[in-house]
């Protein structure tokens, strides 16, 4: 009797060892679900403002890239080749005002490029004219051009400053349903980047590193049109379009670092014709 005992507790905690591990491991992979569902949703949510941020990041590489390529290879800062601030109170339409703050904003990274600290200040208030014209104040610091004075001898200062004013003004156009402004411009800055290369120097053709410069904004260019086409239901978008159109088709004509003497003078005739009437 005693050995049945002894036999039927042994089975007894045998299936209690048995059943042990089993709820454990049941335990464990409850948790483990449990873990991943709690890492998963946070992923998901990082993805998704991630996605959010980068949806309206500034598309094409700004004047100051251009510029600051200018300023490399010795280039001269010439004011006559910057809009005039004087122009300013002509632009009385949307399409004017927009094309001609990209201008600006390009002659603005030009001046601060080259230090200069009055023609800075400038174009920063011409700049600064614009964006109340186009009620989108809102896009910038309201002390913005204190924060320029303020860093006119800090130069990596003041061009983090003024990058962030190109961010920030395409990121709010984009997201306040103006994206068709936004693509003026985007145009209006590319176009003043390039007519001061291609202007800068009487013979640009001659100069290697020049030539260079020129071609990288190939690219840009084809990124700018492909950008626009998104808002060609807009009459003003489409109109610039056509006028960039010329320029895009000589450039496509180019084959990678073979430009001819021609095509060149031909890009830089059709920038000169497309900034004329920007400016007008």
């Amino acid at each position: 009797m005693r050995i049945l005992q002894k036999r039927t507790l042994i089975v007894m905690l045998m299936s209690v060892l048995m059943v042990l591990p089993a709820c454990q491991s049941g335990k464990k992979k409850e948790q483990s679900a449990r873990e991943q569902q709690t890492s998963t949703k946070p992923r998901i949510e990082k993805e998704e403002v991630e996605k959010d941020v980068k949806e309206f990041v500034y598309p094409l590489p700004t004047s100051f890239e251009v510029t600051e390529m200018l300023n490399r290879i010795g280039a001269a800062y010439i004011l006559t080749l910057s809009n005039s601030t004087d122009n300013v109170d002509k632009y009385l339409t949307e399409k004017k005002q927009a094309i001609n703050l990209g201008v600006y904003g390009a002659d603005l990274s030009y001046a601060s490029t080259y230090n200069q600290k009055q023609q800075t200040m400038d174009y920063m208030e011409v700049s600064k004219k614009l964006i109340d014209a186009l009620n989108i104040s809102g896009a910038l610091p309201s002390d913005i051009i204190e924060q320029i004075e303020q860093n006119q001898d800090d130069k990596d200062a003041l061009v983090k400053i003024i990058t962030n004013t190109f961010y920030d003004t395409y990121e709010y156009l984009n997201a306040n349903g103006r994206g068709a402004v936004s693509m003026l411009v985007l145009a209006g800055s590319w176009v003043e980047a390039l007519y001061i290369t291609t202007n800068i120097s009487e013979n640009t053709y001659q100069n290697k590193e020049m030539v260079k410069i020129v071609m990288k904004q190939k690219a840009s260019l084809n990124k700018l049109l492909e950008l626009m086409k998104k808002h060609e239901d807009d009459e003003s978008v489409r109109e610039v379009m056509h006028q960039l159109q010329p320029l895009a088709n000589v450039y496509n004509m180019v084959e990678e670092n073979a430009i001819s003497e021609e095509q060149m003078n031909i890009i830089i005739k059709e920038t000169q014709k497309i900034r004329a009437a920007f400016v007008e």
